[in-house]
């Protein structure tokens, strides 16, 4: 899709071309600055019934007299925020994109356009006109909308060109991790998130480094072999890496939860909704996301994508309830519940990241049906001991709209974790499950500043709009140019 800017000239709104004009009106009334004919029909349409001046009302016009656009679309945003405002264009692209229009141009009524308006209205065309189709033939013709400009004075237009341009790296970087993790298990397996990152490697000028069973049985990876083990699927661990700065500089490493399908292994999942589970190597498409986006935005940085990747199966050789694993670390692990595996991998991924001397790890996992508990699909749940972290990740989130809610690493909810066999065990009560995952993660993490995304509740969307969202592709990357800015 074409992102541009469209230059106001004296002719005004109404003599812009494009297949269609959508004009986003802020407030309850029609704003005093909107050109006579474009006012006069919103104010007509209000006193008749037609459109009510409330967020997300939308009003769809044809041929209007004055106006150059084929078509007029008037969507109402609440106030003149970024997220309103998104909120606003998505409502009124959703009326367009099964119609004929090619190129839409979007004006603000009401205010003005900003650099985050436009980085943020990019990612909302892209949703917009998003169609899964690897497997599934049947899928409905892409959507003609081909593109999109934003109207703005001249003075304007480099900002939002910068947004633009930010946006479509983010988008792009969204849609890989969607079309990653919608693919079914028997797509998406190991080998292909490992031939997925070679490509990425090839075509954006990064490093890429695959170990196979063999390197991780020699590095000592106790207990992301465990989980691998019941699987006919080749375990992979893969290496990306971005270099934008010396290479001396310490990196900012993220650490992807790589299941390409979970049955919950020997502690095996209820059948219901178990499909989702191809969901479960989420936090993994995320930062195949992210390091696309890096990478083709090109901070001065160092990044290292690390995933490990495998299936969680019950075979006879999986693992099983009150085994004890040995990890990288050399801690010993008594596995309770072999369903909480990715706290496993992860944390011999979290071991292996200490040598990169990093500057920063943020780890990022589907990890727990409590995490969604405590915060539903809106907010990724954040854990860090370092406030630092923490508050960079979070105003990361805010600039971006993929919002994440830090929650609490006290050193009481390490008690639960306790084994009479190991030196912890894997899982806790049910109570504070997602709080006890992250303090499992954080016996691995002492070498450096670190966090965790819990990702589980906004991974993906269930029911009629199943589908992966591609988060947190848009919060990691916000925290990445934070740092190298």
């Amino acid at each position: 899709m074409d992102f541009k800017t469209q230059s106001i000239g004296a002719g005004g709104l109404c003599a812009l071309a494009s297949d269609a004009l959508v004009v986003i009106l802020v407030g309850t009334s029609v704003p005093e600055s909107l050109e006579t004919p474009l006012a006069d029909v919103a104010r007509d349409a209000v006193k008749h019934g037609d459109l009510a001046l409330k967020a997300g009302q939308t009003l769809l016009a044809h041929r209007v007299a004055g106006v150059k656009a084929r078509r007029l679309v008037f969507s109402v945003a609440a106030d003149s925020s970024v997220k309103a405002v998104s909120r606003a264009a998505a409502a009124a692209l959703g009326l367009l994109k099964s119609g004929g229009s090619v190129s839409a141009t979007l004006a603000l009524a009401g205010g003005e356009f900003t650099e985050a308006h436009a980085e943020a209205l990019v990612l909302v065309a892209h949703e917009a006109t998003y169609i899964y189709r690897h497997t599934k033939p049947s899928a409905p013709p892409a959507p003609k909308l081909a593109a999109v400009h934003l109207a703005c004075d001249k003075a304007a237009g480099a900002a939002l060109t910068r947004g633009l341009a930010r946006g479509q790296a983010v988008a792009a970087g969204v849609g890989l991790a969607r079309e990653m993790a919608n693919r079914p298990g028997n797509h998406c397996t190991p080998t292909h998130l490992a031939d997925e990152a070679r490509r990425l490697a090839r075509s954006h000028g990064m490093k890429v480094e695959v170990l196979e069973r063999k390197d991780v049985e020699k590095l000592g990876m106790g207990a992301f072999i465990a989980v691998a083990q019941g699987s006919e699927q080749p375990l992979k661990f893969i290496v990306l890496r971005y270099q934008g700065a010396a290479k001396t500089a310490a990196p900012v490493v993220l650490v992807g939860k790589g299941i390409t399908f979970d049955t919950g292994g020997v502690s095996l999942k209820p059948a219901a909704e178990m499909d989702e589970m191809k969901f479960d190597m989420g936090g993994a498409a995320s930062v195949l996301g992210t390091m696309r986006a890096v990478a083709e935005l090109a901070p001065k940085i160092n990044v290292v994508g690390l995933i490990a990747a495998c299936e969680n199966m019950p075979d006879g050789r999986a693992v099983k309830p009150g085994d004890v694993v040995t990890s990288l670390s050399g801690q010993t692990i008594e596995i309770l519940n072999t369903d909480a595996e990715g706290r496993l991998i992860l944390c011999d991924a979290l071991t292996y990241a200490e040598r990169f001397k990093p500057a920063a790890v943020v780890d990022i996992a589907t990890l727990t049906g409590a995490c969604m508990i405590a915060l539903g699909g809106h907010r990724s749940g954040l854990f860090s001991p370092d406030d630092a972290l923490a508050a960079e990740l979070l105003a990361a989130g805010e600039a971006t709209g993929d919002l994440a809610w830090r929650m609490p690493v006290d050193e009481e909810y390490d008690e639960a974790l306790k084994s009479n066999f190991a030196d912890m065990a894997n899982v806790g009560p049910r109570a504070g499950g997602a709080i006890t995952a992250a303090m499992f993660l954080k016996r691995f993490a002492k070498a450096y500043p670190w966090a965790h995304l819990d990702i589980a509740g906004t991974a993906w969307k269930s029911g009629a709009a199943k589908g992966a969202s591609g988060r947190p592709v848009a919060l990691l990357t916000r925290f990445v140019l934070q740092r190298a800015g």
